[in-house]
């Protein structure tokens, strides 16, 4: 019989990452789905997001809960405000680019994709041209922090631009928000999606819209689904501050406790400095070991970051994946298309002594595999 590990393996991802004791612990309690406790719980869940995007209400703005992973906010939100004849605009520089374009796909939304090497950002000039060339366009998405990579993406330059030409800016800020600073009015954005498992360090169950209500309002009759449709959740918020269908009660409770530790650790400033030097300890460490990195610094986010296999015929990444695991520590396999690299996420519960003790292990797998860097 093997025995239980003392603690749970170190989640160097972009999601879901390692959570708190706290966190993990707010669990342990059952929730009426319609009881007022958890309605209050909920409403404060609402609340304490737009207080943590710098909007309120008073600015018109909503957050809206939607159950299910941060894909199915983002197909939510082209699910329910994009008109019948409504076209869409994707800057596409990774797979979660590409999963926008998927979307409006199987959706059947028009759309044109605008698409960058994976290393590179979109070309500005060709977005302005492209929005005063094609009047059919309605809306443009954009994926903030480009997982595939870790590349961040301009979003308030973006935005300044789908602003000027008077389109309604969506933005995919699932690895960003809570950790690195976002500027709703420079960025133009008018419609935010983000999940409960990433920067703001809750567990898997939820996503979250952070939108404007005008335009939503502005969208009744345009859901192209049931379940996926924000108005009829908002109006379900508003009518007795309840989820529409069955809502991840447990998930939720964690999100709460996950809050007042975001909010204890100094908000997005706090996270966005534990994270930065995180990111930079780990870079640090794996170049002295003799890993490059792939993204230049300049596009480089401090979420996720993404490093060239080493020129070895002895590495695979399945075995250099297995023997961390073994030593306790979880990476992330590559998903850039042209190059083999794999990813070492540096959100989440973690610290300075984490890195640490993933550069120590990393060090050890090399040797023992005989990798010559």
């Amino acid at each position: 019989m093997t025995l239980p590990a003392a603690k749970d393996k170190t989640l160097f991802t972009p999601g879901p990452l390692t959570t708190s004791l706290a966190v993990k612990q707010a669990m342990l309690h059952d929730a009426g789905s319609w009881h007022f406790e958890f309605n209050e719980i909920v409403r404060q869940v609402r609340e304490k997001l737009l207080a943590a995007a710098g909007v309120s209400r008073e600015q018109g703005f909503e957050a809206i809960l939607l159950q299910g992973s941060g894909t199915f906010g983002v197909e939510a939100v082209l699910a329910s405000v994009l008109p019948p004849q409504g076209k869409l605009l994707v800057l596409a520089n990774g797979a979660y680019g590409e999963r926008i374009a998927q979307m409006a796909a199987h959706l059947r939304i028009a759309a044109t994709v605008l698409r960058s090497p994976e290393n590179q950002l979109p070309d500005l000039e060709t977005l302005r041209r492209t929005l005063a060339s094609d009047a059919a366009l309605t809306h443009v998405a954009v994926v903030h922090c480009e997982t595939t990579t870790g590349l961040l993406n301009p979003i308030t330059e973006i935005g300044q631009i789908v602003k000027q030409s008077g389109r309604i800016h969506i933005v995919d800020a699932m690895s960003s928000f809570g950790a690195i600073p976002i500027d709703f009015a420079a960025a133009g954005i008018d419609f935010l999606v983000s999940s409960a498992n990433k920067c703001l360090e809750g567990v898997p169950g939820f996503s979250f819209v952070i939108g404007r209500r005008a335009l939503l309002l502005a969208a009744e009759g345009h859901a192209r689904s049931l379940s996926l449709d924000l108005l009829g959740q908002l109006k379900g918020f508003e009518k007795n501050g309840q989820f529409r269908y069955t809502p991840p009660t447990h998930s939720i409770l964690a999100f709460a406790e996950a809050l007042r530790e975001f909010e204890m650790e100094g908000g997005v400033a706090g996270r966005a400095a534990r994270y930065r030097a995180n990111h930079a300890a780990l870079v640090e460490g794996m170049k002295r070991l003799g890993f490059q990195v792939y993204l230049d610094p300049k596009v480089q986010s401090y979420i996720i970051t993404s490093f060239y296999y080493p020129d070895d015929p002895k590495f695979t990444f399945a075995e250099f994946y297995r023997r961390l695991s073994d030593k306790g520590m979880l990476i992330y396999p590559g998903k850039i298309s042209q190059v083999d690299c794999f990813r070492i996420g540096t959100i989440g519960r973690i610290f300075d002594s984490d890195i640490r003790q993933l550069l120590a292990a990393v060090r050890d797998t090399i040797d023992e595999m005989g990798i010559k860097l």
